[in-house]
Formats: structure tokens, sequence, C-alpha cells
């Protein structure tokens, strides 16, 4: 007995797909930015530095079409003139990803409770309020046998407690434990309405936000993988278009680390 005769190409193929990435202009939102253009999406990236929103699209651009919209999403205006410029652009999104996030390191002694609240507002409360804003035109696009996608941003931070730098980022590992379970109970919801929301959980990348850790512990963050080595964008491109695409229809309320095996080995956690 055969199996069905599966066309690798459209299985992976994003075109027609609408996404959004907010934080696309450097680090991991970029890297799968580029990912999403170069399986056929058009891609908007958002940003809050006007500048640098725009010089990170017109490098992208080379892959495909993607426009910048700089905007701080933490601020309600601001998210729904983004709602309504993608609306108008395109009437649907195929695809959110909630990227954008900040973090904070401190003795434990010394932590602020401001810098506590604003990293949980950007990595936890923006992150549900986008997606709620969002939820009409991804109803738009989504099917059940194609729906729409939501992917977070989550952490493998989220999933242990991180000792390798001995940083105290309490905040920040509170925030992605928490997206991660957002990202479930998202999934209940909108599932019903042909939206599947995921977590990804990825490792160590080379970003601004990580440069300081990896220049003081980069051999260290290497050797924790069990692969020995950190992450790299095809990585992370990799698992953003498998669960953009037709391939990943079928994956939801799921969180997925991209680590190397990082958060299973005790050697190193």
């Amino acid at each position: 007995m055969s199996g069905p005769s599966l066309d690798i190409h459209e299985l992976f193929n994003l075109e027609d797909k609408v996404a959004l990435v907010t934080g696309g202009s450097r680090g991991i939102g970029y890297m799968m930015a580029q990912g999403l253009l170069q399986a056929g999406a058009k891609v908007f990236i958002t940003a809050r530095t006007v500048e640098d929103c725009q010089q990170a699209a017109d490098e992208l651009s080379q892959y495909g079409l993607c426009e910048s919209l700089p905007a701080d999403i933490n601020d309600a205006t601001a998210r729904q003139e983004l709602v309504s410029r993608i609306s108008d652009a395109n009437g649907k999104l195929d695809i959110l990803i909630n990227n954008a996030g900040t973090a904070w390191g401190d003795r434990f002694e010394d932590h602020s409770t401001d810098a506590f609240d604003k990293v949980l507002e950007l990595n936890v409360t923006t992150v549900f309020a986008l997606t709620r804003d969002f939820t009409p035109l991804l109803e738009k696009a989504g099917c059940k046998a194609d729906p729409a996608r939501v992917i977070n941003i989550g952490s493998i931070d989220g999933l242990h407690i991180p000792r390798v730098h001995g940083i105290g980022t309490y905040a920040y590992t509170a925030s992605k434990a928490a997206v991660h379970h957002l990202t479930r109970h998202l999934a209940v919801e909108l599932g019903s309405r042909h939206i599947t929301v995921n977590a990804i959980a990825p490792g160590f990348f080379h970003s601004k936000m990580t440069a300081g850790i990896f220049e003081h512990f980069g051999d260290k963050l290497a050797s924790n993988s069990l692969l020995g080595r950190v992450g790299e964008p095809e990585d992370i491109a990799g698992l953003v278009i498998y669960l953009s695409s037709r391939a990943g229809a079928y994956v939801n309320a799921a969180v997925i680390p991209v680590d190397g095996g990082t958060t299973v080995n005790h050697l190193h956690s």
C-alpha cells in the first residue's frame, strides 16, 4: 500500500502568506524574517527604532518582499495602528511571530521591581495584547486544513534555571516560562478559530541581547549544548518555516526547544 504523493516544495512553501515579525530588525527576529522571505512569504518587521527597522527591511528585501513598520508595541495606540496598516495592505495576517523581548540581570538583593515589571510587560503582557488585537486578521487567513499561525518566542531559560553565566535573570526566566504557558492557553482559545499557537524555546544564538554573555562565556555556551555549538540562523529559520507551512499545520500548543539538547545536559545545567 503506497502513501500519498507529497510535494515537498508545496509542503514548506509560504507563497501568498503574510507574516509579521516583532523585533525583526536584529538577532533571532532577523533570522526568522529572512527564512520566511526565502520560503516565499511577504514579511512585515517591526521594531521601536525607525532607522534600525528600515535598514533591516532594506537588507532583507534581497530575499523577498519585506516592509518596515516601526512601532512601540507596548503602546495600545501603536498596536492598533499596526493592525490597521496590515489590514489596509493585505486584509489578513497568516503568521504572527511574537519575538520582541527584553532581559535584565542583577544580583538578587539589587534586582529592581521596576525592571521586573518592564520585562514582564514586553515579554508577556504585550504578547497577549498583540495576539488579541491581530486575532480578527488571523481568523480571515486561517482555515481547517491550513490554520493561521501564532509563534511565540520563549526561551530555554523558561524551561530550566540558567547557571552557566551566573547572572540573576529572575524576571526574564519567569517571563519566558509565562510565555510558554500563555502559548498553551491561547492555543485552547484560538484552535476552534483555525489559528494554531506554538512557542519556540531557543538556546543561545548570537544577538545584541546575548553579546555580553558570548564575550565572557562563549566557550561555556557552546559546551553547554550536547552538540557542542550554539545556534545558527538556519536552525531557527528552519523551525519557523516548518511551523508556518503546511508541514506544521497540525502542530498546536507545543513548546519546542531549539538548543542542541542544552536543557537536558545536566552536566552543565
